[in-house]
């Protein structure tokens, strides 16, 4: 018999009802056959179109109901899940203009030429959904990142079904987010079973494991991610898996930046990084400060902004200890001070703080890697440089990034400031100038990604290059036009912007 589910209170750490039951290998097998079956029915575009503005329409048909039970089960707060509901819509309507303006395709068209050396055939290219994918639901976005979450929308875009294993922080919501799917995929005459949800650590395994899997996304830690994308690899048959796994997102602030504006640097330091209780996957949680008095002054005001915040509940009991504990080791370290100690702010909270180290420390061979690993809570590391020797040597030792940020002052945009870009971009998947990397505008341009283990691949799981993930380009040469998707017969092609001959046409 399989283990049940149960919904937690993380204000309390009781149990609030028992939802579901952990997914037997058969049940997960059933529902990826499930979703396998439905492959052919989201070849239409317009029926994904439809698809993704249907549910849309659910949740914010259902926002209260919503939103309540993610609260209770996560103690993010109403006001902070409205707004992520708001941005899951969003993110599913926007992923259904994706799909009817149909660039993602990215159909090329070489019209056959004999007077080429060699001669060349009649090609056409475009991309084709790779087939089930499995979604690994987030913890600290129960709605954006996990059921109806990016991963989601952009597989479903795709024409791809999607299986995801549930987030055990939120089983409840993941469940009531599902049945919202799938209403919304019977309104529009899809088989339910293009969207599956199953439960429990080994359904997971079992998922990313199963021969009709065709690609996997995950957000989460480092350690479960890196085991889900070793299963991916040592299957028979290989499949990309799209995993973010841990970032520490560093932010570098010059010295003339801190003589302009210490205060303020230290205040939109101590807001970022414990926003949301510091579990964000974008937290600010390595500080590279000047020493000196511009750098004090910067350590002052942020010592006053994160003595004032107050203290939160985390998603679960299991991470309010490994926060505890990573926190004690880290400043246990020899060298490292906290002039505000982070850890426990009650019997079901923490409180913010920070660390501090010279960054001569770091570079001299008495370093712990401890330091350059994230720690997932409210609490930043602060190295304080004396040059820019230290600071380069420092960077030098850090791992790949989702984000990394310079604060410059304002004499700086073409000498430093470009020198500094320059040592970023190559740790990083978006590099902030001048600002805060908490919050990830879900935008076109938009990239959440970067080096390993920020994640596995060069993709983002933000904005509508996110669709890419779950496609793979098919070329088809001299093959009757009959034979052909509409896309890629000659005429207007249905509409969908392509390059013919070398010109790019709509």
């Amino acid at each position: 018999m399989t283990a049940p589910v149960w919904s937690v209170d993380p204000r309390n750490g009781k149990q609030r009802e028992e939802v579901a039951a952990e997914a037997s290998p058969e049940e997960v097998d059933a529902a990826v056959r499930a979703a396998h079956a439905t492959l052919a029915s989201l070849t239409d575009r317009s029926i994904r179109a439809a698809l993704l503005r249907a549910a849309a329409d659910q949740f914010e048909a259902h926002t209260e109901q919503v939103v309540e039970c993610a609260d209770a089960e996560t103690a993010l707060g109403p006001g902070r899940l409205s707004g992520e509901l708001g941005r899951t819509c969003y993110q599913l309507r926007a992923f259904a203009d994706v799909v009817e303006d149909g660039r993602f395709l990215d159909v090329i068209i070489d019209h056959a030429d004999a007077t080429l050396t060699p001669p060349r055939p009649d090609l056409r290219r475009w991309k084709v959904p790779v087939g089930v994918v499995a979604v690994y639901a987030a913890s600290n976005f129960p709605l954006a990142f996990s059921v109806p979450g990016g991963d989601t929308a952009s597989a479903l875009a795709a024409g791809c079904p999607v299986v995801i294993k549930a987030h055990p922080d939120h089983p409840a919501t993941s469940e009531l987010a599902a049945a919202l799917l799938r209403r919304a995929a019977t309104e529009v005459g899809l088989d339910e079973g293009v969207i599956g949800l199953v439960h429990g650590f080994e359904a997971g395994v079992s998922l990313v494991k199963h021969p009709l899997v065709a690609a996997a996304g995950f957000t989460g830690s480092v350690r479960g991610g890196r085991a889900l994308f070793d299963a991916a690899a040592a299957r028979p048959k290989p499949i990309p898996f799209h995993g973010e796994l841990g970032s520490l997102n560093p932010v570098v602030v010059t010295e003339e930046a801190a003589q302009e504006r210490a205060e303020q640097i230290g205040a939109g330091l101590a807001g970022s990084m414990t926003m949301g209780v510091g579990q964000f996957c974008t937290k600010p949680g390595f500080v590279l400060a000047p020493a000196g008095p511009s750098g004090d002054r910067l350590l002052k005001s942020l010592t006053e902004a994160v003595s004032d915040s107050e203290s939160g509940v985390m998603l679960d009991g299991r991470m309010r200890e490994a926060f505890l504990a990573g926190v004690q080791e880290r400043a246990a370290l020899d060298s490292v001070e906290t002039p505000v100690t982070p850890g426990a702010g009650g019997e079901h909270t923490v409180s913010a703080g920070f660390l501090t180290v010279d960054a001569a420390w770091l570079t001299t061979g008495e370093a712990h890697d401890l330091l350059l690993e994230e720690c997932f809570g409210p609490v930043t590391v602060v190295v304080r440089y004396s040059s820019r020797d230290e600071l380069t040597d420092v960077l030098a030792k850090l791992p790949g990034n989702l984000t990394a940020t310079a604060h410059i002052g304002e004499a700086e945009a073409a000498g430093e400031g470009a020198s500094l870009l320059a040592d970023l971009t190559p740790l990083a998947g978006r590099v902030l100038v001048n600002g805060w990397p908490t919050g990830v505008a879900v935008a076109p341009a938009q990239h959440h990604g970067g080096p390993y283990p920020a994640t596995t691949s060069a993709s983002t799981s933000v904005g509508g290059t996110a669709i890419e993930r779950w496609l793979r380009p098919v070329a088809y040469q001299d093959a009757p036009e009959g034979l052909l998707p509409v896309e890629l017969r000659d005429g207007d092609g249905g509409g969908v912007p392509r390059v013919v001959d070398g010109v790019r046409v709509g």
